[in-house]
């Protein structure tokens, strides 16, 4: 039987989305029987969302806004997935600065268009990464591959 495909794309100039991105990868490699794919939103494309069987975002807040990087990686995938109706099983990861509610509200504005499902309430992480930041990105990552694996979406 063929592997699901789990796909984190992030984006992150520090060491902060980057640990919370290594916690929720460490949490969804549990599921040995989910193929775990992450990539920079630098380097993502149209092909990946199209074989995506889920996909976690992860952004720093930037400006009360997700990163320059990720906003990119949207534009650049948008029109071209549009035929593709995707309906892809979404979760969000956010770094934040501040609230980070302003992430939140434009990227899930952004992948309704495409349209995406969101499946889990975002993850904002505020401030400094702490133990318990990464137990819930563990959990995060675990509770995503476990769904794919169980079929749930």
């Amino acid at each position: 039987m063929k592997k699901k495909k789990l796909f984190i794309i992030y984006h992150s100039q520090s060491e902060t989305t980057t640990q919370l991105v290594e916690a929720v990868a460490a949490g969804a490699a549990l599921e040995t029987e989910v193929e775990l794919i992450v990539k920079r939103a630098f380097d993502a494309d149209v092909k990946d969302l199209e074989c995506a069987d889920a996909i976690l975002f992860g952004t720093p807040e930037n400006f009360g806004y997700m990163s320059g990087a990720l906003k990119d990686f949207f534009d650049r995938t948008f029109h071209a997935a549009q035929p593709l109706q995707l309906c892809t099983p979404y979760a969000l990861l956010v770094s934040a600065g501040n609230d980070g509610s302003g992430a939140v509200r434009e990227v899930d504005r952004i992948l309704k268009g495409y349209p995406m499902k969101k499946v889990a309430e975002p993850l904002i992480v505020k401030g400094k990464v702490d133990a318990d930041a990464l137990e819930a990105c563990r959990t995060l990552g675990q509770t995503m591959a476990s769904a794919l694996q169980l079929g749930i979406f």
